[in-house]
């Protein structure tokens, strides 16, 4: 009895699931029987990324079969024989995708070939739409969307790390609501009730004179990063939906950049009338992102319909995983 690996990893959490392999399932892939989570990653490029990334596997791994030991389910010693990881900041084709292939075989104990380290994104796709085509827009601490045409033929717009393009993310509202209250607190912009929720939920008091520069010390803070900023998006959220117009109008702007991000890969793969997948925490759980961005979506792409996925990144790297066992896999 063979067991085969989906792996989500992001930049706050890992998510390993566990499934038999070739027990009679499509493609090669049985029931699902375990699932684990573990840390997150960050980019492999980074001093910490390899060691972030072969903790992530490790410990998202025994994780899982940890559940398949205490189910006292047969499966739970069975041999891992195939393995596929979803990762955040891999690219196609590069060598931090060569790198991240490596270090996957030699942390889950395979053969290279029995192992494919790719983006986030593809495996999100894989999940919503199976082999067939239409557009996943990614929402979460960062942001990117990832098409495919009838063809095969796949295009990506966005996701070119935090610092250079997260327009639509968690990381970008908390980060525009942040600027947006400085601004607020040095006279160039009216003071609203965002500035003090933003502030109050970083435990600043936002009538210290000496606030601000407490702020833009924390910011920069070993440990705040991407994350921090996206801890304060539910934040904006809220104000925007109690009507505070400069928290609506930073949720307008990014929910108007996920539509655009759709938009580009339509264009670039000729989609007509697409169906279109949002998937990650903040286009899920943020009304106002949504709203703004089914509205502009709406607008630069006439016909496109907004799809629920058939399943998620962790159930498209499954079936990535699977196929290693019967055929070569491109991503």
């Amino acid at each position: 009895m063979g067991l085969i690996a989906g792996f989500d990893a992001g930049q706050t959490h890992t998510t390993c699931r566990l499934a038999l392999a070739g027990d009679g399932g499509p493609a090669g892939m049985g029931r699902v029987i375990g699932e684990g989570d573990g840390p997150g990653v960050s980019h492999l490029a980074a001093p910490e990324g390899p060691g972030r990334f072969g903790a992530a596997l490790r410990e998202s791994l025994v994780r899982a079969r940890a559940h398949l030991v205490d189910a006292r389910q047969p499966a739970g010693t069975a041999v891992l024989v195939a393995a596929a990881v979803g990762a955040s900041g891999i690219e196609l084709g590069t060598a931090v995708q060569a790198q991240g292939q490596a270090l996957a075989a030699e942390v889950l104990g395979l053969a290279p070939e029995r192992v494919v380290v790719t983006g986030d994104e593809r495996t999100a796709l894989r999940g919503a739409f199976g082999g067939g085509a239409g557009i996943v827009v990614i929402s979460g601490t960062g942001s990117i969307a990832v098409g495919r045409d009838a063809s095969g033929r796949e295009h990506r717009c966005g996701g070119w790390g935090w610092l250079l393009d997260g327009a639509g993310s968690a990381m970008d509202i908390g980060r525009d609501g942040l600027a947006l209250s400085l601004r607020m607190a040095d006279g160039r912009a009216a003071d609203t009730p965002l500035r003090q929720a933003l502030w109050a939920a970083l435990e600043l008091d936002p009538g210290n004179p000496g606030a601000p520069q407490r702020l833009k010390a924390l910011v920069v803070a070993e440990g705040f990063g991407p994350a921090g900023f996206a801890r304060l998006a539910p934040v904006v959220d809220r104000l925007a939906a109690t009507g505070d117009p400069e928290a609506a109008a930073v949720m307008a702007r990014n929910g108007e950049a996920l539509a655009a991000l759709a938009a580009g890969v339509a264009l670039s793969l000729g989609l007509v009338a697409p169906a279109v997948c949002p998937m990650g925490g903040a286009i899920t759980h943020l009304q106002q992102l949504r709203h703004p961005f089914t509205r502009s979506l709406a607008a630069s792409l006439p016909g496109s319909r907004l799809v629920t996925a058939a399943g998620d990144a962790c159930q498209g790297a499954l079936a990535m995983a699977a196929g290693l066992l019967i055929g070569p896999q491109s991503g």
